[in-house]
């Protein structure tokens, strides 16, 4: 089964905040097989970005992580043909960010899960496939 997680579930993997425990839950299906986790090609960059920004990491540590997240061999999907025009409009009708969407209209497109732990995004969107990491 695929499902499709974003950034602020990732960042969990090397955080620890609330919701930690679902998002390594989401990684140990990963690892043991039972899951799948795609995401758009940005996913990384976002997770090492938010990383950074946390002020937790040296960059040799996010080095480390960096190494980590591309180890892990989730399945990346680029922004093109339709996957990206559905990106663009769901930007729009919903009044969401771009890579926002990008998550969102991946997961559409799989008909899979989408997990994420911004729960304005959610009630934004409000898309039964949108689900928060606290269901895990």
């Amino acid at each position: 089964m695929e499902v499709v997680a974003d950034a602020s579930v990732i960042v969990k993997w090397f955080v620890d905040e609330i919701y930690t425990e679902n998002a390594r839950k989401l990684r140990d299906d990963y690892i043991n097989g039972s899951i799948e986790i795609v995401s758009p090609e940005l996913m990384p960059y976002e997770v090492l970005n938010a990383l950074k920004y946390t002020g937790l990491f040296t960059k040799d540590e996010l080095k480390i992580v960096a190494r980590s997240l591309s180890l892990y061999g989730f399945k990346l999907h680029s922004l093109s043909g339709k996957l990206a025009e559905r990106t663009v409009e769901v930007a729009v009708e919903k009044e969401i960010t771009v890579y926002d969407a990008s998550y969102i209209a991946l997961a559409e497109s799989l008909n899979s899960k989408f997990y994420t732990s911004d729960k304005k995004l959610i009630d934004k969107v409000n898309l039964n496939f949108v689900v928060h990491i606290s269901e895990i």
